[in-house]
């Protein structure tokens, strides 16, 4: 069927006639960067629709599946679990990049409104004047990452003491398969009667494409106070971080193991950018403070993290400084009680002054390739679950290191109730476009080149599902759940046939990004 539609020259008749030449792209190069995330080629779309407003995008949509055609959406491209990937050939992939606005910023009802093509850092540049942010406000790639996307995906990182980015929603408009916008309730209360808004959360683009989303706000800190710690083992390191995320004193709760910590040593100093620096010293609230911290983060450079096995990382946040001073005391006093040493508290410093930095990182700081996999577990299962991974790389450790790979790890505070494991793979292989046009074009010319390497990447595609075998017997969620995480498997049969009926109603003929969440 995919080939007869390519072949079908109505197809782009029909599709220019509802938005126009300039909105589609069909160029070759662009439809296979267009056609990959971070991990995986998908099937070569048909073209890219890049629309301009959400009237041009419901026609789009109307237009392409009135011919068969399936529509997949795309954020910012970050993902690695594909969802923005087409099971077959043929798709239209629709790239929200230009509908980009902030509509409507609400400092009396505290909300925001804005396209899904805004990024979350675009979002954090015109909240930030207002002593403004949303509840949670975006991942660390959020200078590439869009709300919409995270709308659709889930994600966590900052203001992660306020849940996923999916919390921080009120209400989205949504276009169907058959071109309807769709309102999911109220713009200043979620929700009014069934959660419709939390329906289209997280739904990978499956039930519908997301226009506008309109999001809750809150005051930005005036205060931050910044604690690192070092521990000895991984049991020390879940017990001290799961209780800091139970009291609650923490708005941001992360680290690394061994390994992931080594990475980052071997990148660039974390001083050497000297926006970096400059930004954190604004920060400190005042000249001397800032002095003072900022020849802090000067003398300490990478030698704080020699010999530190795994590495704690907070940040309080709130109105006085005296609260959030008490709260890192409280913190501190945790992490010592199991077994933790203070560090220098750099690399919180630093993140928080520059919570978007590029997006360099995606791949090793040799230039090897890189991908996560993740679960997110109870505190009670942390270390059941940290342990059986180990176990896994231990009994692989001969086909991993024949083929060059090696992993570490992001540990990571969700909620009161919910931690984040989140391996990471850095292995010898061949860079795609996706990594060569998103790396800075100074920081992509330092770094290595490997020629193309299936084996190994094929050796870490089985190990992710191992390791997401293991998080599935340990009752695991996760975020990006897309085609890669086993949401049938993991849902209550009742609840999994209501999600396939209402997949049913809202596209019939299973047009909208066929394959995502299993669907």
């Amino acid at each position: 069927m995919a080939t007869t539609i390519e072949a079908r020259s109505d197809v782009f008749a029909a599709l220019t006639a509802a938005v126009g030449p300039d909105a589609l792209v069909r160029d070759a190069d662009e439809l296979r960067y267009y056609s990959q995330d971070v991990f995986s080629d998908g099937a070569l779309a048909l073209a890219v629709f890049r629309p301009t407003d959400k009237a041009m995008l419901a026609r789009g949509i109307a237009a392409a599946t009135a011919q068969g055609i399936a529509v997949v959406p795309r954020g910012g491209g970050m993902s690695y679990t594909g969802g923005y990937l087409a099971d077959q050939p043929g798709a239209l992939l629709i790239d929200t990049g230009a509908m980009n606005r902030i509509l409507d910023i609400n400092e009396e009802d505290m909300t925001v409104t804005v396209e899904a093509g805004c990024t979350w850092a675009q979002l954090h540049q015109a909240l930030k004047p207002r002593r403004l942010r949303t509840l949670a406000w975006g991942t660390l790639s959020g200078i590439r990452a869009t709300v919409g996307g995270g709308m659709s995906q889930n994600g966590v990182f900052w203001g992660a003491a306020g849940g996923t980015v999916v919390d921080a929603a009120l209400c989205f408009e949504v276009v169907l398969a058959d071109g309807r916008i769709l309102s999911t309730g109220g713009d200043f209360f979620r929700p009014f009667g069934p959660d419709i808004t939390g329906l289209f959360a997280a739904d990978c683009g499956a039930l519908g494409v997301k226009a506008t989303i309109t999001l809750k706000l809150v005051r930005d800190g005036a205060a931050f106070a910044y604690g690192s710690f070092a521990f000895p083992d991984a049991a020390a390191y879940f017990g001290a971080m799961s209780e800091i995320a139970r009291e609650g004193l923490a708005s941001e709760n992360f680290g690394f193991d061994p390994y992931l910590q080594a990475q980052r040593v071997k990148r660039d100093s974390l001083t050497k950018d000297a926006k970096s620096l400059v930004n954190m010293m604004k920060a400190q609230g005042s000249v001397l403070k800032a002095l003072k911290e900022g020849a802090k983060v000067v003398a300490a450079g990478r030698a704080f993290l020699d010999d530190v096995p795994f590495s704690l990382h907070l940040i309080a946040e709130g109105r006085h400084q005296s609260a959030v001073d008490a709260d890192m005391m409280a913190i501190e006093a945790i992490a010592v009680r199991h077994g933790g040493k203070p560090i220098e508290n750099t690399i919180p410093k630093i993140l928080r002054a520059n919570p978007f930095p590029p997006v360099n990182s995606m791949v090793g700081p040799g230039g090897e390739r890189w991908v996560p996999v993740h679960g997110l577990l109870p505190h009670s299962r942390l270390v059941e679950g940290w342990n059986r991974i180990q176990a896994l790389f231990a009994d692989e450790r001969a086909a991993m290191e024949a083929q060059g790979i090696a992993a570490g790890a992001m540990l990571a505070a969700v909620s009161r109730q919910t931690c984040l494991i989140e391996p990471v793979f850095f292995w010898p292989d061949a860079l795609e476009p996706i990594h060569c046009r998103s790396i800075e074009p100074d920081h992509l010319a330092k770094l290595g080149r490997f020629p193309p390497n299936p084996e190994a990447h094929a050796l870490v595609a089985r190990l992710r599902s191992d390791i997401i075998g293991i998080f599935r017997d340990l009752d695991a969620a996760h975020l990006q759940v897309a085609r890669a995480y086993p949401l049938a498997a993991a849902s209550d049969d009742a609840a999994w046939g209501l999600l396939r009926a209402i997949k049913r109603a809202v596209d019939p003929d299973n047009l909208m990004n066929p394959g995502s969440l299993g669907l």
